[in-house]
């Protein structure tokens, strides 16, 4: 809407800022009060205002309500959630991790769970990982890429995708960025996960798990029943609370294993937090923390991440 005395040069130059920016001349508003006469009113577009009022009511709903909010704050229906899980072994990522599912409603990619999947198939591809996942070590980037991008091409990852174990070096980070940037994608956050390697160590060398039902429990955080005090952990003392079946450790869970893990990761892998810090998309958070506060922290850093 113009002023009555604007002059048909200064319309003209308003239409054309108009569709230069790719908007109807209906998305903008106008401030009320009078015009002074040779003048435009101030312009302000309203699908700006409805982002800034999204985003402020985003933040106040429920857990599985915020959804649609975050999805729409992500850059609509072309705009994708590329999210990467970052944290050593025992930081607590399969914990959090589902509640971020709950709120964005993409899935959670972790390739160690495909990869232990293979194995378990014996597969090929599970043989080749098999020893390297029991000596803690790092697959070759060919078998992980193969997965990942085979992954992200089915429909549940059309709105995006959480990446848990991937990338785990730079070189695969800017495998991953090419990836992307063929679809005209990004790494929209990388939250990271920090534990000091003590606590890392006791976390994990503690874990005893029931193979057949996946149940796990821990020597000092969720000991069985069968676990008295004084007793030493053994395939003896620690047994299922429900079956009463041996409970076994993981052959990645042992302090040997865990030691090369953590050296592998703090050298390959921590890096990749610098590979992503110029683009803003790096959000760290203390996870040495009650699983609770992780979580406030995690949820805390949501909106804002995901807005860019």
């Amino acid at each position: 809407e113009l002023g009555g005395t604007t002059s048909l040069a200064s319309a003209q130059m308003l239409l054309a800022t108009v569709f230069a920016f790719g908007l109807a001349p209906s998305a903008f508003v106008t401030t009320s009060g009078p015009v002074a006469a040779g003048a435009v009113r101030q312009e302000r577009p309203a699908v700006a205002l409805s982002s800034r009022r999204a985003e402020r009511s985003a933040t106040s709903l429920p857990l599985r309500s915020r959804r649609s909010s975050l999805m729409m704050l992500a850059g609509g229906s072309d705009g994708k959630n590329v999210m990467i899980l970052f944290g050593p072994p025992g930081a607590g990522k399969g914990s959090q991790a589902p509640k971020i599912v709950d709120v964005l409603g993409i899935p959670q990619l972790s390739t160690g769970d495909m990869l232990r999947a293979a194995v378990a198939a014996g597969t090929d591809v599970g043989k080749q990982a098999q020893g390297v996942m029991a000596s803690g070590g790092l697959v070759s980037d060919e078998l992980v890429v193969s997965i990942i991008r085979e992954r992200i091409t089915e429909p549940d990852c059309r709105g995006g995708f959480i990446l848990d174990g991937f990338p785990r070096t730079v070189e695969q980070a800017k495998m991953l960025d090419e990836m992307l940037q063929a679809s005209g994608d990004a790494v929209t956050l990388v939250l990271a996960l920090e534990v000091p390697d003590e606590v890392l160590t006791e976390r994990i060398c503690g874990r005893w798990v029931h193979k057949a039902s996946g149940r796990s429990y821990h020597v000092s955080f969720a000991r069985p029943k069968s676990l008295q005090d004084g007793q030493a952990p053994s395939a003896e003392t620690m047994l299922d609370d429900e079956t009463s079946e041996p409970l076994m450790q993981r052959a990645d869970d042992t302090e040997e294993a865990l030691k090369t893990r953590l050296s592998a990761y703090h050298e390959q892998t921590v890096p990749i937090l610098a590979h992503y810090e110029p683009s803003g998309a790096v959000k760290r958070v203390d996870a040495n923390k009650a699983p609770a506060e992780v979580w406030a922290a995690i949820e805390s850093s949501l909106p804002t991440a995901v807005a860019k």
